[in-house]
């Protein structure tokens, strides 16, 4: 059995994903980086070495993927500590433009994958009578135009995290989720400079967060000390889900 805190952290390869498997490890755990990018994660193993391990190509929508996954780590580490799920896609559109393919994709990814994950936890974590999950959610999920798909994904995460907060606490399983709001990674760069500096503009911070912002909330609810704290939705958006500037 390994004596480091177990964590598996999705959509690790980059972003905030990459910073929380970067914080994780700077806090003394050992991290299983699940990804479906394979280049990505090379670049973070590397650069994390002996304290990390990649699981590549990994489709968090595929039930007998997700079920091999907590198996494998189970049977090569002993326990699960900590899971993180944060891996999520975007397909972006007022509603009278969006497919139906794109919102089956949007719900898939972000909501389906991330119950799976959580059950499969849920069910190793119940045995051993000690977890964390965080979900990674987000301040769209109080709603954003052009995100009926994603807000509405989000929502789902978030009220996903009350139930097994509820469902998994009398077993020393807290359940938590993070909403990030306006977060400097290599997405928003993408974003025209005049669009991003709006919605700079409509922070009450008057600034982007960074991934690093994330990760450290991350890891204050993975801690094994944080006991007493479940079923919140913690934000991490510069002031922005108060509703100042809106």
């Amino acid at each position: 059995m390994n004596e480091k805190r177990i964590a598996i952290v999705t959509g690790a390869a980059k972003g905030i994903g990459k910073a929380i498997c970067i914080r994780l490890v700077r806090d003394g755990y050992f991290v299983i980086a699940v990804d479906q990018d394979p280049t990505g994660e090379q670049g973070l193993i590397d650069e994390l070495g002996k304290d990390a391990v990649a699981c590549n190509n990994m489709n968090i929508c595929n039930e007998q993927q997700v079920k091999d996954l907590f198996a494998d780590t189970v049977k090569q580490y002993g326990k699960i500590d900590a899971v993180v799920n944060n891996a999520g896609i975007i397909r972006d559109n007022m509603i009278w433009n969006m497919s139906v393919d794109d919102f089956d994709a949007v719900i898939n990814v972000n909501l389906k994958g991330t119950w799976l994950m959580c059950r499969e936890a849920a069910m190793i974590m119940k045995v051993q009578k000690s977890g964390r999950i965080v979900n990674i959610a987000s301040r769209a999920w109080l709603g954003n135009r052009g995100q009926s798909n994603y807000s509405a994904s989000k929502a789902g995460v978030v009220a996903l995290t009350r139930v097994l907060a509820l469902e998994l606490g009398k077993y020393n399983i807290s359940v938590n989720a993070i909403a990030p709001g306006l977060i400097d990674t290599p997405l928003t760069q993408k974003l025209e400079k005049d669009v991003l500096q709006k919605l700079i503009e409509a922070q009450p911070s008057k600034s982007m967060g960074t991934p690093d912002d994330v990760a450290k909330a991350v890891a204050f609810l993975a801690a094994d000390t944080t006991n007493f704290i479940t079923g919140q939705t913690i934000y991490v958006d510069g002031g922005k889900s108060i509703g100042a500037n809106m």
